[in-house]
């Protein structure tokens, strides 16, 4: 049976007022709600598109807003993004947060946070841990394991917001749970559900198979889940050149699915002049437009369900 489509508030310590002349909507400060929509979605089979009966549209969805409408792309390379970078960073390295601890600003700086809970999904071995390392500024497993449980890792990230001139720190809280893991414990993938606000899927250029499972991992992930941002990572991009996931299939998969396609690295991070320490601003540089990219799609979804912005992306960059 289809998925209905039913709307699930959540509240944060965000808030939204009218924007002016533009009726547009701006975050403001006090309560944002956010919902559960139904994301359009399709199958592939032999790379034609065919649509699954367990994931339906909803009239009030929100598509993917374009890139830079929300967020100011490159706004943590400027003077005034590099002193908030500087909450997340202790002498050029990143910080690491446990669950209850949350950057220090100074008192004048008045800042509101964004809370989200993000799943990663996908095959064994594409690379999910190793993603989540590099997101957090922490080293990268060289040899891989697999995730033996669920394990979390908190990331902060500060961004401006085009429609208002604010800037918001974003806490992602990601949710990484090994594949052998959620095949033996049912329970196991229920709780990386429960409460998600995105789910990441994560394919390998390098594995072809990966980029095949695509449609079976959205289906079994999101089908029940309406509502929840959806994005794809290809990882291991720097291996570009021995890929087996050509650009006309990966052209493909964006028209059929319609959500947002991201490419990451899989080198070993920049170093310090000590040879062993990672460089955190460096890092942060090469993860920019993944962290980026959640907070636009997660903000954008939330102005929709309130009824902020239309459900088709109409903000183009200013």
């Amino acid at each position: 049976m289809a998925a209905p489509c039913t709307c699930a508030w959540r509240t944060a310590r965000l808030g939204l007022a009218d924007a002016g002349s533009a009726g547009r909507a701006r975050p403001q400060g006090g309560l944002l709600k956010g919902s559960s929509l139904v994301q359009p979605a399709g199958s592939l089979e032999v790379w034609s598109i065919l649509p699954h009966p367990n994931l339906t549209a909803c009239s009030a969805m929100a598509r993917p807003p374009v890139h830079g409408s929300v967020i100011v792309p490159d706004w943590h390379e400027t003077v005034e993004g590099k002193e908030y970078l500087a909450c997340i960073l202790r002498k050029s390295r990143r910080r690491e947060f446990g669950l209850l601890e949350r950057p220090v600003l100074p008192p004048s700086v008045a800042i509101d946070t964004a809370n989200y809970k993000i799943f990663v999904s996908g095959k064994s071995g594409v690379g999910k841990t190793a993603l989540v390392a590099k997101l957090a500024g922490l080293e990268v497993p060289v040899v891989h394991h697999e995730t033996t449980g669920i394990q979390t890792t908190v990331v902060f990230w500060p961004a401006k917001l085009r429609a208002s001139d604010r800037v918001v720190m974003f806490r992602f809280e990601f949710w990484d749970c090994g594949e052998a893991a959620l095949k033996k414990f049912d329970h196991m993938l229920p709780a990386c559900k429960e409460n998600a606000d995105a789910f990441l899927f994560l394919f390998s250029f390098t594995d072809r198979a990966s980029f095949e499972d695509l449609p079976g991992q959205l289906t079994r992930v999101a089908s029940e889940a309406p509502g929840v941002v959806k994005m794809v990572i290809g990882s291991k991009f720097d291996q570009y050149m021995h890929t087996d996931v050509p650009e006309r299939d990966l052209t493909a998969f964006r028209q059929a699915w319609e959500l947002p396609l991201l490419r990451v690295k899989s080198v070993p991070g920049r170093r310090l002049a000590d040879g062993r320490t990672l460089d955190g601003r460096a890092g942060l540089a090469d993860i920019a437009h993944v962290l980026n990219g959640l907070a636009e799609q997660l903000w954008h979804q939330d102005q929709v369900v309130a009824g902020l912005l239309p459900s088709s992306p109409e903000n183009t960059p200013g």
